[in-house]
């Protein structure tokens, strides 16, 4: 009875985690656009979609700091995703191919 106790218990703060955040970012040439621009702090997915017609990448770096988060190449047409830890502050995001990132390829996400 203890043990099945214990499970149940277990199980229902599986449950009551919260999901995490989504953020969808569309990739067309040149431009990246966020499908919303805040998140709270916390566990969140970033989903990188290639609605354009060359492969797009992204990096994600938080101000201030030095690690670089990121996708791998994305073909057109495609979609890849990133589950990371967000802490309070402002991301950079943008596209790391040729020069995709000054041509437009960049935006701010706000974590607060």
């Amino acid at each position: 009875m203890k043990v099945v106790l214990a499970l149940l218990l277990a199980s229902n703060s599986l449950l009551l985690a919260p999901a995490p955040a989504r953020v969808q970012v569309s990739a067309k040439e040149f431009s990246y656009t966020l499908s919303r621009l805040r998140v709270h702090p916390g566990r969140a997915t970033v989903e990188l979609v290639n609605f354009g017609m060359d492969p797009h990448d992204l990096r994600i770096e938080r101000v201030g700091a030095r690690h670089i988060a990121g996708l791998p190449v994305v073909a057109p047409g495609g979609h890849a995703d990133l589950t990371l830890t967000l802490r309070r502050g402002r991301y950079l995001f943008w596209c790391s191919i040729a020069n995709h990132r000054r041509l437009g390829m960049h935006a701010v996400l706000t974590v607060r």
